[in-house]
């Protein structure tokens, strides 16, 4: 795979992940659902100002810490796939490592800026120690609701497929309610989940050993 390949796959990811993200901060108000494929598939938005698919830690502070490890998992991916790219490992493999290094991309401009260029956001109260909601709609501003790297990051698809309470003979959580899938995520959380599944999958494919010189002279 080429450079100009990976190029422009890293620039479609980005434009898709974040014209969705703008289309829902500014028309959704937080917690706002919409059924797209009935009820199993809605745009449903949520802010997280942690870790993917909603998961958080240590606060502002915390905050802080996971923007810059983002900041430095970026910078090993842009020397990691042009490593790749260099030594031509197999296309599949340097494709899913582009969709990774592109999703998390899209997540870190969601924290560092998002804070910066819109006006209302989830913002961390120290009293309650928890972030705090917001009403109306979101839009664009100068002055911004948060600081650098204390924006956060915008999520959106919702996959309730099955919903139900277990039953009531099931050890420890008999009757309590039950949901698949649960986590709201979006489309940059989307191509880090694919890339790093796709490795798994498929990684006697990628990770092939090539055979060795004598035995490809061999008749």
């Amino acid at each position: 795979m080429k450079k100009t390949q990976v190029i422009f796959i890293i620039a479609l990811v980005l434009f898709l992940d974040q014209l969705l993200k703008i289309y829902i901060k500014t028309t959704f108000p937080l917690h706002a659902a919409k059924p797209i494929l009935g009820d199993w598939f809605q745009l449903y938005f949520v802010e997280n100002p942690g870790m993917a698919y909603g998961w958080k830690w240590g606060g502002s502070t915390g905050k802080i810490a996971l923007t810059l490890f983002r900041i430095g998992a970026v910078g090993f991916g842009v020397y990691y796939l042009l490593k790749i790219i260099r030594e031509k490992l197999h296309s599949g493999f340097i494709f899913c490592v582009t969709l990774i290094f592109a999703g998390a991309i899209g997540n870190l401009i969601d924290s560092c800026f998002y804070g910066l260029i819109f006006d209302k956001g989830m913002v961390y109260n120290t009293m309650f120690n928890e972030y705090m909601g917001y009403q109306g709609l979101a839009g664009f501003s100068q002055s911004g609701y948060s600081n650098f790297l204390q924006g956060n990051v915008v999520d959106m698809l919702y996959f309730p497929i099955i919903r139900g309470n277990l039953p009531e003979w099931l050890p420890i959580w008999g009757g309590d309610y039950f949901e698949f899938f649960q986590p709201v995520f979006n489309l940059a959380d989307a191509a880090i989940s694919g890339g790093v599944i796709s490795i798994i999958v498929f990684q006697k494919v990628f990770f092939r050993e090539k055979p060795a010189e004598s035995e490809r002279k061999m008749p």
